[in-house]
């Protein structure tokens, strides 16, 4: 797997291009962000100050990829053009697989597309039941006023997720950050999680490629998957037209772009680059702030060039 290495010259996207980089390996070197959430699902910032933040962040393409939710890509778009950026559409959108929750990024996609925007308001659709049953949860452990707590961080209250919840938490000082929360009460096992049943990944990869757009499996070290599980996401995954993965994300180590650099070729994917930023305190990578693409791979963006506003 030596071959996948990531350059040294290339760790960080304000790195000077060598002589001795071919045309080929400078693929990947493009400072885009095509994946992270505004208020609009559970980030903290508008659309609008995303892009100025992106924009200040050196970003040159980016997507705001909400969460099952397409309603401020049109802000998005606009935001975009204001700071003098290219812009890809985008979403994130929950999907079951093998009993676990697999997020697909949508990109380049049509954001007036009808099915789509059924299909994301359906999946949306149990969400406030969860958070109910999830603040019954935390009442058992002596947490009340979950609900109504995790509410006054909502934006759209049919998108009211986990996030939110964390962010109660740390406000009424029971944790003092949101990854705490998560791993004390919002993760499998623990009090204040509750299962739900999303999009099926057919469906979700279905309704992108239907808008004409490109289907990403998001941040795939993340999930608990077994070699055989993670082996049978890429390969339905791949069957139902999904294209592309994100090989350099922000909850990925640097072992794991070399492993989802190596997925992506094993399985002829597309490779994409996404910070996954939510909030200046609560995200560890800042929009762009990412290492470029191994420049063996494809990326996205070249897939989409026809999409790119």
């Amino acid at each position: 797997m030596s071959s996948y290495n990531i350059l040294p010259s290339l760790s960080s996207p304000t790195g000077n291009l060598p002589a001795s980089v071919s045309q080929s390996q400078a693929r990947g070197i493009l400072n885009a962000d095509l994946h992270c959430h505004s208020i609009v699902s559970d980030g903290t910032m508008t659309p609008e100050a995303l892009a100025e933040r992106a924009k200040a962040e050196g970003v040159e393409l980016w997507a705001l990829t909400d969460h099952d939710e397409i309603g401020g890509q049109h802000r998005a778009m606009a935001a975009a053009k204001a700071n003098g950026m290219r812009y890809l559409t985008g979403t994130e959108i929950s999907v079951t697989f093998a009993g676990e929750t697999v997020h697909i990024v949508g990109l380049g996609f049509d954001p007036d597309d009808a099915a789509l925007t059924l299909g994301l308001k359906q999946t949306r659709g149990g969400r406030s039941q969860r958070a109910m049953e999830m603040a019954e949860g935390l009442a058992k452990v002596g947490i009340q006023g979950a609900f109504e707590g995790a509410l006054k961080f909502v934006s759209n209250p049919e998108l009211i997720s986990r996030t939110h919840f964390a962010r109660f938490l740390v406000e009424s000082g029971v944790c003092k950050e949101t990854h705490e929360v998560f791993r004390k009460y919002l993760t499998e096992g623990k009090p204040g999680y509750v299962p739900h049943r999303w999009a099926s990944l057919r469906d979700a990869v279905h309704w992108i490629t239907e808008a004409k757009g490109m289907a990403v499996i998001a941040h795939p070290a993340r999930y608990k998957f077994t070699a055989n599980e993670e082996y049978a996401l890429f390969s339905e995954f791949k069957a139902h037209g999904g294209l592309g993965v994100e090989v350099v994300t922000g909850s990925h180590s640097a072992l794991e772009y070399v492993r989802y650099a190596a997925t992506a070729q094993e399985f002829g994917l597309a490779a994409s680059r996404g910070s996954d930023f939510h909030c200046p305190v609560e995200s560890h990578t800042n929009l762009g702030g990412l290492p470029f693409l191994p420049g063996a791979l494809t990326p996205v963006w070249e897939l989409l060039a026809d999409r790119i506003q």
